[in-house]
């Protein structure tokens, strides 16, 4: 299988910052492995001790709400309980070592390509993230470095605005 057959929208889009940690959604990490999820779901319960809070945690209300703003969603497709027949409990996230547990759980041959993918996304928004920071730092020194530099050429305009002082006794012949 190409990366395009296993993954139609890049998993970068689908990754998302929940509690401060890059997480993946239950119903996206299901599509990807092209099981419903539900079903993915219950083999994840099948296989609770192996999903710690830091693996995998069920989002509240309130982040569910947050979410549909960040990622644009449907009420009825991340809601816990719509008129419109969505789901029935609020979704499960999860983070990258939550990812990698899932390989275990989660045995078929597409399962493996699917988390080799990503694992790879995660390691790009991670180095994707870094360069930013780097980025942000080098400009910090840049603006430092070029206000000190400004500072002098505008107190030198404000030194030529200023009205000349006068002097202290007439200049040229009194009578």
């Amino acid at each position: 299988m190409t990366r395009s057959a296993l993954v139609p929208r890049p998993i970068e889009e689908r990754i998302v910052f929940v509690r401060g940690e890059k997480v993946l959604l239950d119903r996206d990490l299901a599509e990807l492995y092209g099981v419903e999820t539900k079903v993915f779901n219950q083999a994840v319960k099948r296989n609770s001790d192996r999903f710690p809070e830091d693996f995998m945690f069920q989002l509240t209300a309130d982040e569910v709400d947050n979410l549909r703003f960040q990622i644009g969603t449907s009420s009825s497709g991340a809601a816990p309980a719509s008129s419109h027949g969505g789901r029935r409990y609020l979704p499960y996230v999860f983070t990258e070592e939550g990812v990698a547990m899932l390989s275990s759980v989660l045995n078929s041959k597409r399962a493996i390509m699917v988390n080799i993918e990503i694992m790879r996304a995660f390691v790009r928004l991670r180095l994707l993230l870094s360069a930013n920071a780097d980025l942000a730092r080098q400009l910090d020194a840049l603006e430092r470095k070029y206000d000190a530099q400004f500072k002098a050429v505008f107190d030198a305009i404000r030194e030529l605005m200023a009205p000349p002082a006068k002097p202290k006794r007439p200049i040229g012949f009194v009578p």
